[in-house]
C-alpha cells in the first residue's frame, strides 16, 4: 500500500510555532495578537487564506506584507517551534517493515516542509515530500495528491491519504484515493465526518490498525471489515 501523509496535524504538532508566526506577523502590521483557540482551527490552510481572514482584507500587498513577516520568524525559529505526535516514528518503522511506501503531501512551502521532515528525522520514511512553491499565492491540496501520485507506480486503489483536516479528504476524493482522517490532528470530528473519509482514526494506533487489517482488497475495491 502507498500512503500520503499530511505533515501539520498529521505529523507533527505544529501549532505552538504556527500560532507565534502568525501572532508576529499582526504585531508587525499593527494589528493585536489572536487568542490560541482561534488560531488553531486555521492550521492546515494556506497562508494567503490564513491572512485574508485574519485581516479582513483581499488586498494582496497586506497579505503579502503579513506572508513576509510570518516567514522571518517561521525560517528562523517558527518551524521548529514543533514536535512529532506520539506514536507517529513508531508507526512509521511498523509500516515501512511491513513493505509499505509513504510520500508526504503538504500545503506547506516545500523548501520548509523538506527543513522540517529532516529536522526530525523522518525524510528517510519518505520517497517524496511534496508541497507549493514559495511564490505560489493559492494552493490546492488536490494538485499535490496528483503530483504524489505521477511519482510512484501505484494504482488509486492502493494509496491512501492520512490527513487532520477536511481538504486532506476532499483531495483524496478528487483523485479516487482512499481517505483516513486523523483524528489526533486539528480538524473537529464534525468536519472531518461531513468530508466523508473512509475511516477517522482516533489515534496513530488505530491508523496502524486500519492499514494492517481493517482495509483489504474484494473485488478490485477496498472494503473495510
Amino acid at each position: 500500500m502507498h500512503l500520503l501523509f499530511d505533515l501539520d496535524g498529521t505529523l507533527t504538532d505544529s501549532s505552538p510555532g504556527i500560532v507565534r508566526c502568525i501572532n508576529h506577523a499582526l504585531e508587525v502590521l499593527g494589528r493585536p495578537a489572536a487568542a490560541d483557540e482561534c488560531l488553531r482551527p486555521m492550521i492546515g490552510a494556506p497562508l494567503s487564506a490564513i491572512f485574508s481572514e485574519m485581516l479582513q482584507t483581499n488586498d494582496v500587498r497586506a497579505v503579502d506584507a503579513a506572508i513576509a513577516a510570518y516567514r522571518d520568524r517561521f525560517n528562523a525559529v517558527g518551524m521548529f517551534e514543533n514536535s512529532v505526535f506520539p506514536g507517529i516514528i513508531d508507526a512509521l518503522d511498523a509500516l515501512r517493515r511491513a513493505g509499505h511506501t509513504m510520500q508526504v503531501v503538504t500545503v506547506k512551502p516545500a523548501v520548509a516542509a523538506r527543513r522540517i521532515v529532516e529536522h526530525f528525522r523522518l525524510a528517510h520514511y519518505f520517497v517524496g515530500v511534496h508541497g507549493p512553491a514559495l511564490t505560489e499565492r493559492t494552493c490546492d491540496k488536490a494538485d499535490l495528491v496528483a503530483a504524489a501520485l505521477r511519482e510512484v507506480a501505484v494504482g488509486a486503489a492502493h494509496v491512501a491519504m492520512v490527513g487532520d483536516r477536511a481538504d486532506d479528504i476532499r483531495a483524496a476524493r478528487r483523485h479516487h484515493v482512499r481517505a483516513v482522517a486523523a483524528g489526533w490532528g486539528y480538524g473537529t470530528q464534525g468536519e472531518l465526518l461531513a468530508a466523508g473519509p473512509e475511516y477517522l482514526a482516533p489515534t496513530v494506533a488505530h491508523l496502524l490498525d486500519w492499514v494492517h487489517t481493517a482495509g483489504h482488497m474484494e473485488d478490485g475495491k477496498w472494503k473495510m471489515e
